[in-house]
């Protein structure tokens, strides 16, 4: 029995190859269903976000190549441009980069919120591919709880900083009054739900969003007092936005580079501000090479959020501490479930020598033995067999000299002396 966690982030692999491998919801399902179709594979979750593609294994052996050899098939991805990228965790370093994943200690943003919430999302969505068992479902039970715990018992939360944050901080940089600012937002999704308090907050008057359904922008149009439009109409808006941050589950471009000279044209190149923070990408990188055009993806907020990751730091400190101690306590109780193993099989081995002799018993007294000699018989035989393997543990280790583990052993027959 093994757990595994193995992927990619944004530390280890660009925003070009974590497009390449991120998991749209349409392919979850049928993912699902290939993954389980694995040799060796139990259980799995499958977390895919912007910042990261990771996959989370209850295996049978002490590898997980197979699922390596799939992951990378499954996206047309060759391994040896994947396997400089990729991380895989066994056990005990699985089951701490989960804790630390849900607390945001593995975040572009030291301890945005944001990911525990991604990573809930996953394991529903795992639950209903029925992806998940026991061992799972217990193990990220316990990173909710960790997670929980971290936000209440630390500062890692204060002063809330996430990407949708840094991509605010961005455009506050380059036009320094967001209040005089013009913003689309595409998307409805939650982080651009983020972006559009902060901007709220910032005196931004003129917010419109832009997505795929208006039905789903509604909420958001109500909350920010913006107006909503659909994707195919981004043409005819997109020249009246100073600023356009993006971020859909699209696995294709939706602003290219020909719409954005368009919008230049008709704002007689009035400079425009693209923030890119979806993955696989909105915006066609080639727009960065017109003039009068700022663009930025996610990895080039990189820079503004390390400037926040200071005041958090201490708390991370205590953060990790926490949750040491809980990988223990888990590795404690999946330690436990061998002796849950060992009981059952112990308990219905001797229920098989109980029935074996109860039904010895049973029959000599339907022959007309006496009853007394019969249940004599019975206690005998059935205290001879109880005892004999435990006797036999006794005498070799007595002889061994071992005195520690002469003790363990009395002390699990109730032998202890005073």
């Amino acid at each position: 029995m093994s757990l595994f966690a193995l992927g990619i982030n944004h530390q280890t692999a660009s925003v070009a190859l974590r497009e390449k491998v991120a998991f749209s919801p349409e392919s979850l399902f049928d993912a699902y269903q290939q993954l389980l179709a694995q040799q060796h594979v139990l259980e799995a979750v499958i977390v895919s976000t912007c910042n990261r593609t990771e996959i989370y294994l209850h295996v049978d052996q002490e590898n997980c190549q197979a699922v390596i050899d799939w992951f990378c098939l499954f996206h047309k991805v060759e391994q040896s441009e994947l396997t400089k990228s990729l991380y895989c965790y066994h056990n005990e370093q699985a089951i701490q980069h989960l804790f630390r994943v849900s607390c945001g200690l593995d975040s572009l943003v030291l301890g945005e919120p944001q990911i525990l919430g991604q990573i809930k999302q996953a394991f529903a969505t795992a639950s209903q591919a029925k992806s998940v068992n026991k061992l799972l479902n217990r193990w990220f039970q316990h990173a909710f709880t960790v997670a929980k715990r971290v936000r209440t018992e630390t500062q890692i939360g204060a002063n809330a900083i996430s990407v949708a944050f840094a991509a605010v901080c961005l455009a506050k940089q380059i036009f320094s009054d967001l209040s005089q600012s013009r913003v689309l937002l595409i998307g409805a999704g939650e982080t651009i739900e983020l972006v559009g308090k902060y901007l709220v907050e910032h005196d931004v008057p003129n917010i419109t969003i832009a997505n795929r359904t208006l039905s789903r922008a509604m909420g958001l149009v109500e909350q920010f007092g913006a107006q909503a439009i659909t994707l195919g109409e981004i043409p005819n808006h997109l020249a009246d936005a100073d600023i356009i941050i993006s971020s859909t589950a699209s696995p294709l471009p939706i602003i290219g580079k020909g719409m954005v000279e368009s919008a230049l044209k008709a704002r007689r190149h009035q400079p425009m501000l693209f923030i890119d923070i979806a993955v696989p990408r909105d915006i066609e990188a080639q727009v960065s090479e017109l003039r009068d055009v700022y663009l930025y993806s996610v990895d080039d907020l990189h820079g503004i959020i390390e400037e926040n990751k200071q005041a958090r730091q201490d708390a991370a400190i205590e953060a990790e501490k926490i949750i040491e101690g809980c990988v223990e306590g888990f590795c404690h109780w999946i330690e436990s479930l061998k002796a849950v193993t060992s009981i059952r099989n112990y308990r219905t081995n001797s229920e098989r020598l109980r029935d074996e002799l109860l039904n010895r018993a049973l029959s000599s007294l339907e022959n007309g033995n006496d009853a007394q000699k019969v249940l004599k018989e019975l206690a005998f035989k059935l205290t001879n067999k109880l005892i004999h393997h435990p006797s036999q543990a006794l005498t070799q280790v007595s002889r061994s000299g071992d005195d520690n583990e002469l003790q363990i052993l009395r002390s699990a027959l109730g032998l202890n002396e005073e």
